[in-house]
């Protein structure tokens, strides 16, 4: 019913930058927080970025200074703009969304298939 659909990955050199965006579709009533999640082998899936539904943004210390999440509500979309960034930001990328569908307009999470960003030293 609903799809989450990333892009934007790929292999980067230290110090630079990516876009990503995460594009919803489906029988979309209404959405609240999104955000992106990453995850390395071995590792738990740890938040990179979250904005509600009103724009409020969260980060973790890490992220803060050089990532930046945004939201285009018209289009359903999230994005992750990073920038400064090094091998230890080496993931694949996982979008995620509190979604009511038009079915029956009970919150759910939704995750998507994920994207790989690869940044080399």
């Amino acid at each position: 019913q609903v799809q989450l659909v990333e892009s934007g990955g790929g292999l980067v050199q230290a110090g630079g930058s990516l876009r990503l965006s995460c594009a919803a579709s489906g029988i979309i009533f209404s959405f609240n927080v999104m955000g992106w999640y990453r995850q390395t082998p071995g590792k738990q899936r740890e938040m990179v970025a979250t904005i509600t539904s009103s724009g409020t943004t969260n980060y973790p210390d890490a992220m803060k200074g050089r990532f930046t999440i945004s939201r285009d509500n018209a289009k359903n979309t999230v994005y992750l703009q990073m920038s400064s960034l090094t091998p230890e930001d080496t993931a694949v990328y996982y979008c995620n969304a509190d979604i009511r569908t038009s079915s029956d307009y009970v919150w759910r999470g939704y995750w998507g298939q994920g994207t790989q960003v690869t940044v080399s030293s």
